[in-house]
């Protein structure tokens, strides 16, 4: 083969990925099409389609070359092989971003760097169901690029295809330069999106981004407290008591979907709630996923690089859940999922909270979501907000109780689903006008359904509120995570558009404000409330991120809020009233819509406000820099290793997940090596202290080397942190065995599992305990509970007769 016809061989299978790359693009235009699109709309997205799949072609053309020509000079037809190989993997992994992106409408991006694997999985396989078909797709999609590239290796004559290349490339290149619109993320190609996503993420990282600060101005966000007004406390009728704070967290709640907006009429509770409350109408979400929202809601804090919750080394910082538990508030945290996803524990057991409630903590009273595909999220709205209401009452006041909600999220399944879908039928048959057609609804009715069900939620759990007799004493702070994603956005802002609303009997009337706010103001203005209305121990100084919120009822923005659309790094930001994004500037209306704009001069004001911004925002986190000494701060206790250690978890650890890490670990202590394998699972409780079964084995290590004491510890934080999960027990009943004695925690532990008979092995090893101490009373209530669920176990019966004699 010459290497003219080897060039063009490799040219050929360019031009069938290119092809490739392009049916992909116009499947998804298909499949995201709404009526309210033009012809000519749907031409132009088809056409950009064409040229960005040229262009990555192109790109990828002129950075594989030289590896082809290398393996060509030994074999050009390996060389062959190994790029067909390679266009169906890149076929392959073209058609699953596709995918991703026809059902949340967004592009996979550096994001995809800041999620554990577990995280990852937990997120596609809400997203996605892995049907016979989808199996199927994925044959089919690398055979039609094989077929290809034999119909242009044997049937497409090669000076057509020259010249065919040759006028793509000239029409690519003009538009580049002169279309201001041809990168927009949803003409690209989502291979070269994900490329060059994280490649600028890796970049921006290694920008200095200096800020080199003054002697006096070693911690730049230092402010006296003072400078934080108290703008709610006009609002509101003082009452002797300090008030209890409950803030819910919903899922997916733009404010788009409420008060009569574009997509609205499917929250009639929430709107009601907006018409008796303070409503900002021009708020917004400082992330655009859940990761970011409670250390910026609670926080008021920096974002790191992809996260707060996402940096190694947490710097010192304080957020309302400390500051209130040392007032003398009882904290607590509830979520019908696990709360480690996000690395939201950690944050959690940072500012030491008193309750986490989380799927760990439901138990056989609580129904969970049915799943797609074997997965759930965890438990829906309605079963978490009675899971709130059941552990109030034994909660001293007063209490700051944080909610996050969790159904209106993919894969959108949850109880009664089809009742709130014959509501959303309903709803559509009546005269009621929506900002968008009843068809683009129809088409979205399971998402409109679960708004339906989130929304009834919230009503069954106010209403039931109000019969307690605190509840004129406490202030319900409502706002959303951010906007739902799988609804199609109308602009680069409206993803963190979310309503803010304060609800409280307490409040002297209801009052509506236009003015701009974040979730980095809510923390600074709820402290200032209650340290210039109530007996607190304010602070001196306070590091908020946030200014606090602004109640000027017409439109403006006072604050510079930084928007972290997804932990991929800080690209968006609002500075007065435009927005900085992706290196383009947009007008903010008093509508909360945004124009793009070309002002040389406010650009360069905002970019250098954002440069600024970010210089700050990596120094405090990445050098501790954000409190000098923190007065209530109790970090999680993370175990310290020594460098020879570090050196060890390296070696084992890198490019694996935490999972594979503890089935080393595992393997380490049946082995004998106890002292490495808790060295592991140290390494896993430090990045996830709810890992339960690196808990129980450290617990199980240390009983076999004789520690028992520090064993009983660990197992009964198991046990606490996972009280249905059936190997903490047994754990603690192998303790007794070898211990030859057994402690009334580890008792009580015991039996507040059996008391559920969750596992009846357990039960019955727990009475077989109790037998041997001679304590035949706890031994004979245990099988009386086993009897009335299994009367003909002979094992249970023939134990029972034992105990009566």
């Amino acid at each position: 083969m010459t290497m003219r016809k080897s060039l063009l061989t490799y040219l050929k299978v360019l031009a069938a990925l290119l092809v490739m790359f392009w049916l992909l693009g116009v499947v998804e235009v298909f499949a995201s099409f709404k009526e309210t699109h033009t012809v000519i709309y749907v031409i132009k997205l088809v056409m950009y389609k064409l040229l960005h799949a040229f262009t990555t072609a192109v790109i990828m053309g002129v950075l594989f070359l030289p590896i082809y020509y290398l393996i060509g000079l030994g074999s050009k037809k390996i060389a062959e092989i190994i790029v067909i190989a390679l266009g169906v993997l890149l076929v392959i992994g073209e058609f699953s971003l596709v995918k991703y992106s026809a059902t949340t409408l967004l592009n996979l991006g550096a994001d995809l760097l800041g999620y554990s694997y577990n995280d990852i999985y937990k997120t596609v396989a809400s997203s996605e169901s892995f049907s016979i078909v989808n199996y199927l797709l994925f044959l089919i999609i690398p055979l039609l690029f094989l077929v290809l590239v034999y119909l242009f290796k044997k049937k497409i004559p090669e000076n057509f295809f020259l010249k065919t290349i040759l006028g793509l490339l000239i029409v690519a290149a003009l538009l580049r330069l002169f279309s201001s619109e041809f990168n927009e993320a949803k003409y690209q190609n989502k291979i070269s999106f994900l490329a060059t996503d994280i490649l600028k993420f890796k970049l921006d990282k290694l920008q200095t981004h200096n800020y080199q600060p003054e002697e006096a101005d070693e911690y730049p966000l230092l402010k006296s407290s003072e400078e934080t007004k108290d703008v709610l406390g006009p609002f509101f009728n003082r009452t002797l008591k300090k008030p209890n704070i409950v803030v819910i967290v919903m899922e997916g709640v733009g404010t788009e979907f409420v008060d009569g907006n574009s997509y609205s009429g499917f929250t009639p509770y929430l709107d009601n709630l907006i018409q008796q409350s303070l409503y900002w109408e021009n708020f917004v979400s400082n992330t655009g996923r859940t990761f970011g929202v409670l250390p910026s809601l609670l926080g008021s804090l920096p974002f790191g690089d992809t996260g707060f919750l996402e940096l190694k080394n947490t710097p010192a910082h304080l957020s309302l859940f400390n500051i209130l538990k040392a007032n003398g508030y009882t904290t607590s945290y509830y979520t019908g999922t696990q709360s480690s996803f996000d690395k939201i524990v950690n944050f959690l057991e940072y500012n030491n909270v008193d309750f986490i409630v989380d799927e760990n903590k439901y138990g056989p009273s609580y129904v969970k979501t049915g799943g797609v595909d074997g997965f759930s999220w965890g438990y829906p709205d309605e079963e978490m907000f009675k899971k709130v209401v059941s552990t109030l009452k034994d909660k001293k006041e007063p209490r700051l109780d944080v909610i996050a909600t969790l159904s209106n999220h993919e894969p959108f399944v949850f109880p009664e689903k089809n009742t709130y879908e014959n509501k959303v039928d309903s709803i559509l048959k009546t005269s009621q006008t929506f900002g968008v057609s009843k068809k683009e609804i129809e088409s979205k009715k399971e998402i409109y359904a679960t708004l339906l069900y989130s929304d009834n939620s919230l009503k069954n759990f106010i209403e039931s509120y109000k019969q307690r007799e605190d509840f004129n004493n406490t202030i319900f702070v409502i706002t959303g995570d951010h906007r739902l994603i799988p609804i199609e956005q109308k602009d680069k802002l409206c993803r963190f558009h979310v309503p803010l609303l304060i609800y409280s009997p307490m409040l002297k009337k209801a009052q509506r404000f236009k003015s701009i706010s974040s979730h980095l103001d809510v923390t600074p203005s709820i402290y200032s409330f209650l340290t210039n209305n109530y007996a607190f121990e304010s602070l001196k100084q306070t590091a908020w991120l946030g200014t606090g919120l602004d109640t000027t009822r017409s439109f403006r923005n006072i604050h510079k809020i930084g928007l972290m659309r997804y932990k991929g790094g800080l690209k968006d930001f609002i500075y007065g009233e435009y927005l900085f994004s992706d290196g383009d500037l947009y007008k903010i209306d008093s509508t909360f819509e945004t124009r793009k704009i070309n002002n040389e001069k406010i650009l360069k004001e905002v970019k250098k406000s954002f440069e600024e911004f970010k210089a700050i925002n990596k120094y405090v986190t990445e050098q501790d820099k954000i409190y000098p000494s923190v007065i209530y701060e109790k970090k999680q206790e993370k175990v310290p290793f020594t460098e020879e250690e570090q050196k060890i978890i390296r070696g084992i650890t890198e490019s694996k997940t935490f999972d594979e890490v503890f089935l080393i670990a595992r393997s380490k202590a049946f082995d004998g090596d106890r002292v490495g394998a808790r060295l592991l699972c140290d390494f896993i409780l430090n990045n996830m202290p709810n890992h339960a079964d690196a808990r129980i084995l450290k617990g199980r290590t240390l009983s076999w080397d004789g520690n028992y004491k520090e064993a009983e510890k660990l197992l009964l934080n198991a046990v606490e942190r996972h009280p249905f999960y059936d190997d903490a027990y047994a754990a603690l009943l192998d303790l007794y065995w070898w211990s030859g004695q057994e402690s009334k925690s580890i008792i009580v532990a015991k039996e507040a599992y059996v008391n559920e008979i969750k596992n009846p092995d357990i039960s019955f090893k727990l009475a077989k305990a109790h037998q041997r101490l001679q304590q035949k009373k706890q031994a004979l209530k245990i099988m009386d509970s086993l009897l009335t669920i299994y009367p003909d176990n002979k094992e249970y019966v023939e134990l029972e007769k034992v105990l009566k004699e």
